[in-house]
């Protein structure tokens, strides 16, 4: 089988943008699908493109140790577990479906489909409770990803906390199945680095990492566009000058959590909303009323994002 590698572009829309990436305990299961219809996907995420770049060398070494096992040449172990760091929504549980049908299509995960879960899903209330909860979790992920979000939450209770005993049965099961399971621990930059330093052990297990960057100005602008193409929108000139100054006001140092695609994203919904309250009471409706979202419809969205949305 080859893999084509494809060069990034930055044409589609992160999932991130599309639905919450906090659902957790949630599992996406994998549609029959073409390994390059997924690849292509993966290529066409807006932005991301370091990420889509680290992303194909891992696949090329993978398909090529393939390859060099069926000569029967010395080859690398397949050891497919992986760090993601970066803020909310970047695109981080999107990139990991990707991969769990990528996989799957290149016959190294047998279902491919994404568990993803946080520390409620792992930690129970007494002794016992946690390794039979996380064992329950791994079970549901064999054959595909388990992405646990905000992993560095479960070494931040101390020596006593039932963290701890998740991430025992976690590592066991890493080795245990390594031919049938990858594992993903995700969540903020910072955080990540300061876990993975108080545990070596845990960080040398895992030998791929991908960093998540923000998003900018203009990548923000095209996935809002994107959103609104779907749906049948489209903005005025001044609801466009008014969507870019809230971006402008919203990305950077000091608006790391802010939400990045998840922020463009749930400004579009809410001034989609405040379009609809704007329209209910006109009496002549034309077709151009019902593309066009105004200014201030993404002014009062903002007005409502802003109470949700951490700084």
């Amino acid at each position: 089988m080859e893999i084509k590698i494809i060069r990034p572009r930055t044409k589609g829309i992160s999932n991130a943008a599309q639905t919450d990436e906090g659902k957790h305990g949630k599992t996406r299961e994998i549609e029959p699908r073409h390994l390059a219809d997924t690849m292509s996907e993966l290529n066409e995420l807006v932005g991301l493109t370091s990420v889509k770049k680290l992303v194909f060398e891992i696949l090329a070494f993978v398909e090529i140790q393939k390859k060099r096992h069926a000569e029967k040449l010395v080859s690398e172990p397949l050891v497919l577990h992986m760090i993601f760091k970066g803020n909310p929504g970047t695109g981080k549980t999107t990139v990991a479906r990707c991969l769990g049908s990528i996989f799957k299509q290149m016959n190294i995960l047998s279902k491919g489909h994404l568990v993803e879960i946080e520390r409620a899903d792992l930690v129970g209330e007494y002794i016992g409770h946690t390794a039979q909860k996380t064992r329950e979790q791994l079970k549901k992920s064999l054959g595909g990803i388990l992405f646990i979000d905000e992993a560095y939450s479960l070494a931040r209770g101390g020596e006593k906390d039932f963290g701890k005993e998740a991430i025992d049965v976690l590592v066991k099961s890493m080795e245990d199945q390594k031919d049938n399971l990858i594992l993903i621990l995700a969540g903020y930059n910072y955080e990540m680095v300061e876990f993975l330093n108080t545990n070596p052990g845990l960080k040398s297990r895992f030998p791929i990492h991908i960093d998540f960057p923000d998003y900018n100005v203009h990548e923000l602008l095209e996935i809002a566009d994107l959103i609104l193409k779907k749906r049948q929108y489209s903005l005025s000139e001044s609801a466009r000058s008014a969507l870019k100054r809230i971006i402008e006001l919203h990305i950077g140092k000091g608006y790391e959590y802010s939400g990045n695609a998840r922020l463009v994203r749930n400004l579009i919904e809410k001034s989609i909303r405040r379009q609809a309250v704007r329209l209910i009471n006109k009496k002549d409706i034309t077709r151009e009323d019902l593309l066009l979202i105004e200014d201030s419809d993404i002014t009062e969205a903002r007005a409502q994002c802003l109470t949700n949305v951490k700084f």
